[in-house]
């Protein structure tokens, strides 16, 4: 635990170069304040470190290089960065560590407008300390910009109103606010690839309750277009639907039914501890070309009836080529 705490306050000092107090670190790592003198000794023989006028700093390193931003500039950068803290949905700490370090680059020359940006930061800060929803919001975004930046696939799971939730698998092709506005939100998202299809979607981030980076990679098209934020799930009554049961071997084979008129897919295991998808889905053409699609990853369990069908179907394309 003192190992986690120690890496836990360098973080917390490199994201405030103007110092913290011994006071004010420990109510942020929330221990005593005793013992904060021992963890600032250890980080010591990591990292230079010292003390001045009361406030504990690290001290930077030769070559770092400070950012010269005029005034105009600087209040240019001040009055953007008020606006992205108030129509972003949830707050970000590493918008409030980007803040500080930009601000201690204009003391010298913009102090009122460093303050500013300091009082910023402390306000963001409070915001995500107040709302356990942006904690768990910046975890999962922390997330996929790490599948998004190593090229890695990322499992997410969605949490719709009034729909079991959504497993999704998809390689992050972008992450930052939809261009469409409904109803004055300014939501966060990802686009991207779903797996095995070539299908595009952007998913609004705050829908997300799971993300796990899986270890297969992938890579971003050169020329990509603007996307559509992923439409939610509707209810078709008027359709020939099909109470379908599938057999899978996995789960991301789902994928392929998104361009097939389904209601929402519902997961179990059976004895054998294999996964079965039960839903509702469009009597069509396009759902035996979805079955093919997906190989030996699923396996028609039922209607008996459209299973016929299906197997009648592939014995007279396979009769084509003997």
């Amino acid at each position: 635990m003192k190992g986690e705490r120690i890496a836990q306050l360098e973080l917390l000092l490199h994201s405030h170069p103007e110092g913290l107090r011994r006071a004010e670190i420990a109510r942020r790592l929330g221990v005593h304040r005793s013992t904060i003198s021992r963890y600032v000794d250890e980080l010591k023989q990591h990292i230079d470190i010292y003390e001045e006028n009361n406030l504990i700093k690290i001290k930077p390193r030769e070559g770092d290089e400070n950012i010269a931003l005029s005034v105009y500039e600087s209040l240019a950068f001040n009055l953007s960065a008020e606006v992205l803290a108030s129509t972003s949905e949830f707050q970000n700490p590493h918008l409030a560590s980007g803040l500080r370090k930009l601000a201690m680059n204009m003391r010298s020359y913009a102090p009122k407008i460093s303050d500013n940006v300091i009082n910023l930061a402390e306000q963001i800060d409070k915001q995500v300390q107040q709302k356990k929803e942006s904690s768990k919001f910046n975890s999962i975004l922390e997330v996929l910009i790490d599948s998004w930046v190593s090229g890695r696939i990322v499992r997410v799971i969605q949490s719709l109103k009034g729909f079991d939730p959504i497993e999704t698998e998809l390689a992050p092709y972008f992450i930052g606010f939809r261009e469409e506005d409904s109803g004055g939100r300014h939501p966060i998202s990802v686009t991207g690839r779903l797996r095995h299809t070539t299908e595009i979607v952007t998913i609004d981030i705050s829908t997300i309750t799971s993300a796990t980076i899986l270890n297969e990679t992938y890579t971003i098209p050169d020329n990509l277009k603007p996307f559509k934020l992923q439409e939610t799930v509707e209810r078709y009554e008027s359709l020939d639907m099909i109470p379908l049961s599938l057999k899978l071997k996995e789960r991301s084979a789902m994928n392929v039914f998104r361009s097939v008129v389904h209601g929402p897919p519902v997961f179990t295991k059976n004895s054998e501890g294999a996964l079965i998808c039960n839903m509702d889905v469009e009597n069509s053409i396009e759902l035996y070309l979805r079955i093919i699609q997906c190989g030996d990853s699923v396996e028609i369990i039922s209607p008996e009836n459209f299973k016929k069908k299906f197997c009648k179907m592939l014995s007279k394309i396979l009769a084509l080529y003997e």
